[in-house]
């Protein structure tokens, strides 16, 4: 019931301080293990990618963030769950068990903030990798500047299954080049 609440007021304040667009939505599986990947601009992005999607999305989050009187339990509330530094086992388990069960997980493959194109790390590729979850790219577009225009693209699913059948030692970072070139493409489209 929180989340649902928190899902309505930063759908609100999204629509009346960024005026957020959303496009693609019809691209995320109705049901079923979907890892949504996107790139990372802002502090304010994982809201912006969650919550004009139908299903609770779910994220990782630093583990210090957790241990901050009221703002831990909200994001907790909010469907985020604790990694420590350099996303470690406990995380990867977490990720697949909620995965496992059919739910929504956002990604930010950059592993932080990034504007200038650096390279992703390979966790999101491993674990689209090991719990076969449908991968679907999301592209932020736009700056957060209030009244400004905000736009969220969600694209068509990332097929990896030829990466996957190949016997190359390289599949995590094929995926990763996969899933960044198909989020760097919608973003040069949009803009």
């Amino acid at each position: 019931m929180l989340y649902g609440i928190f899902k309505a007021v930063f759908n609100l304040l999204y629509g009346l301080l960024f005026r957020l667009e959303v496009r693609g939505l019809e691209n995320i599986p109705k049901e079923g293990s979907v890892i949504l990947c996107s790139n990372h601009i802002s502090l304010l992005d994982p809201p912006a990618v969650g919550i004009r999607v139908p299903r609770k999305v779910h994220y990782m989050a630093k583990a210090e963030l957790f241990k901050i009187p009221v703002f831990g339990p909200l994001i907790r509330a909010w469907g985020a769950f604790p990694v420590k530094r350099g996303v470690g086992k406990d995380a990867i388990r977490s990720a697949l068990n909620l995965l496992g069960e059919g739910k929504v997980m956002g990604i930010f493959p950059e592993g932080t903030r990034n504007s200038d194109g650096a390279a992703a790390k390979k966790g999101a590729a491993m674990i689209a990798y090991r719990s076969g979850a449908a991968i679907i790219p999301v592209a932020v577009v736009g700056h957060y500047k209030l009244f400004r225009k905000m736009r969220v693209f969600y694209g068509k699913p990332v097929d990896i299954s030829a990466i996957i059948n190949e016997s190359s030692p390289d599949k995590l970072d094929l995926i990763t080049d996969a899933i960044m070139s198909r989020i760097y493409e919608m973003i040069e489209k949009n803009k």
